[in-house]
This record gives structure tokens, C-alpha cells and sequence, in this order.
């Protein structure tokens, strides 16, 4: 570690509070940095990096495509924020959803591409929980697409790290969702959370998510002279606590050789690993908020305190993401129309050859 990066860490709160946090080479899987990586925590909207995950799982299965529609259900509707306020029936492209679901981390929209790719929300986490399963996410459990509080629903950082890997070598092609720095519907536009996109050097993913219970969370990646490299903070603090703090990571992670272990040799340590922690008290606390409120300047930006993290010398790129018309302005499939009508659909069995 350098003599800054050193210092960095040193004044980083983040690093002070000792969150949960790893470090990952994505090429060899190697670990370069982590601690408390098996805690069990909230993992609020980093939750859609799964939804994400078994999404683009349907689209390479060929079960469905970019520009299907997704259709607005009243049960995706009534999601609270943070969420695209579509109405009942309203229709957009899946490519569109997904813009709204990485960049604007749309809880409604979050449900009802759950529900196009299973059926039903209820079947689609359980999905999900079979895919985290399958690619060895051990402290890992979902009770619903959009990562909204919910008694059953954890993570660790070991396994967002495991999941982050897995999607950037499984799916190289649809990489680009998760660098964008926002994208326009009609005449509004909608920035990415991610502070980290266009203002640290290579950066090119990956999701934040935030609940009381979880603090402020952050799977973020880079790449840098074609080495793509993974960091996830679980509980910081602020967002630019969770930004500075990525930042100090993907930098370590980009300048040190990556370390023996891999995620999936990395074996589970913390006596009380398999304890979700809480940190509403903490995050959510009259003072926790009244200390956020001193991280923006008198112009509303957020000031960062970390090196690594430089000013945006330029507007965000904004990505068309347009909205299809409504049921009712055009045709529907039938299990549009059962799903946004709150009726059964059993579609005709799909016969295929034996491969």
C-alpha cells in the first residue's frame, strides 16, 4: 500500500468503522482485500444485481428479448420509491427496464420485470435463490426483487463480490448497463447513484443500495488497462462515506497483485457471521441525519474527500429509454394481460428436441 493510499485509509471513516468490505480480481477471482466478508447484512438494492442476474440468464436461455415489453402490474405500481411512477399498464422495452432498474434503482420496475421473467414475483425469487445457490452465494437469501427491508433477506460481501465476478465473465455483452451514467425518458433525465461513474478513472459499474437497516451500500468495478477489478462496502456511513471508501478499494485493488485465496477457497470467519446486522440506530439516528446534511455544497453536489474521485468535467451522458404505449393502446399477450388483470395465465408447454 502507498504512502497516500495508506492515508487515505487512515482518515477514511468507512475504514475506521471497519465495515464489511472485499476486494476482488475479476479475471482470477483472487482476493486482494476484505474483512468481515462473511458478515450476514441487508443488502438492499445490490438485491437487483440478482434480479439483473437471472434476467440476462432468460435473454441467453432465449426466453425472451431486449425489446419484449414489460407491462406495469398494480402490485409493481404500489411499490414505494424509489420507483419510475408508471401507471397501471403502461408498457416499456426490457432494455428500457433495465436502464430504469441499474440507474435509477426502480423498485417498481423491479417487480415487474420479475414478474415478466417468472410468471409471478413469487416464482421468480425463488429463482433467484436457486441461481445464488448455484453460483455458491452461501450467505445469501432473497425474499423479493428489489431489495426492500424484509425479515429472510441477506447477504455478505463475499457473496455480492462472488455474484459481481459471475455476471461481468458470464456476460460480457451486456456489460454497458451497468457503466451508464444515466438515461432521458420523455423530457425528464435521471443520473446514476453510482458517484463513481465518470468520476473515477476506469470505473464501469456496478450498483449501490441503501436502507436504514443496511447503511449505505456498494458494489462498485473498474477497469484499467485491461484489468477489470470488483469492490463491494457493506454499511458506510454517507454516500460519499460509500464512495471515498470504494474509491480507496478499486485503487488498492488495481495497483496490488492479487493475493492466493480466491472467493470461492476464501473460507467463512466472524463468530456472528450468520447474524444479520442492523444498523438502523446507527444510520438513521436525528444526528446520523443532521451530518449527512453537511456533505453537500452551497450549489447541493456532494463534496468527496477522497483522491481518486475527481470532478465531472463535463454533463452526464443520458441514454434514450423510451416508454411504450398502454394496454388498451395496443395489443397485449395473454400473460400481459392475466398478470395486470390479477388473473391466472398457464402458457402452452414448449416442446423442444432433447439436446
Amino acid at each position: 500500500m502507498g504512502p497516500l493510499a495508506l492515508a487515505l485509509c487512515l482518515l477514511s471513516p468507512a475504514a475506521a468503522r471497519a465495515m464489511p468490505s472485499i476486494a476482488v480480481d475479476v479475471a482470477s477471482g483472487r482476493v486482494i482485500e476484505h474483512h468481515e466478508a462473511f458478515q450476514r447484512w441487508y443488502p438492499a438494492s445490490l438485491t437487483k444485481l440478482m434480479t439483473i442476474y437471472v434476467t440476462f440468464r432468460a435473454l441467453r436461455a432465449g426466453k425472451l428479448q431486449l425489446d419484449d415489453d414489460v407491462v406495469m402490474t398494480p402490485e409493481a405500481a404500489a411499490e414505494p420509491a424509489s420507483k419510475m411512477y408508471f401507471k397501471p399498464g403502461q408498457r416499456f422495452p426490457l432494455d428500457s427496464a433495465l436502464k430504469y432498474l441499474m440507474v435509477k434503482s426502480a423498485n417498481d420496475i423491479a417487480v415487474a420485470i420479475a414478474q415478466k421473467v417468472g410468471g409471478s414475483q413469487e416464482h421468480f425469487v425463488a429463482m433467484m435463490n436457486a441461481e445464488a445457490q448455484r453460483i455458491g452465494m452461501i450467505s445469501s437469501r432473497f425474499i423479493n426483487p428489489n431489495g426492500l427491508p424484509g425479515e429472510g433477506q441477506y447477504t455478505s460481501a463475499r457473496d455480492m463480490a462472488l455474484l459481481a465476478v459471475t455476471l461481468r465473465r458470464e456476460f460480457p455483452e451486456y456489460a454497458s448497463y451497468f457503466s451508464l451514467e444515466g438515461f432521458s425518458v420523455g423530457s425528464r433525465s435521471y443520473e446514476n447513484f453510482n458517484a463513481l461513474i465518470g468520476r473515477f478513472a476506469g470505473a464501469d459499474g456496478m450498483k449501490t443500495g441503501y436502507i436504514c437497516a443496511s447503511g449505505y451500500n456498494q458494489v462498485s468495478s473498474a477497469t484499467v488497462n485491461g484489468r477489470t477489478v470488483v469492490s463491494v462496502i457493506l454499511g458506510a456511513q454517507s454516500l460519499v462515506d460509500r464512495a471515498d471508501e470504494s474509491a480507496r478499494l478499486l485503487n488498492e485493488a488495481l495497483h496490488t497483485p492479487a493475493g492466493g485465496e480466491t472467493l470461492l477457497t476464501l473460507q467463512p470467519y466472524g463468530a456472528d457471521r450468520d447474524q444479520v446486522r442492523d444498523v438502523s440506530a446507527e444510520i438513521c439516528s436525528t444526528e446520523a441525519r443532521k451530518a449527512r446534511q453537511g456533505e453537500r455544497d452551497q450549489d447541493g453536489k456532494l463534496v468527496f474527500h477522497s483522491a481518486y474521485i475527481k470532478e465531472r468535467s463535463r454533463e452526464p451522458n443520458y441514454v434514450p429509454a423510451p416508454v411504450g404505449e398502454p394496454i388498451g393502446n395496443g395489443p397485449a399477450s395473454a400473460a400481459e394481460a392475466a398478470i395486470l388483470l390479477g388473473t391466472s395465465y398457464i402458457p402452452l408447454p414448449n416442446f423442444r428436441p432433447a439436446s
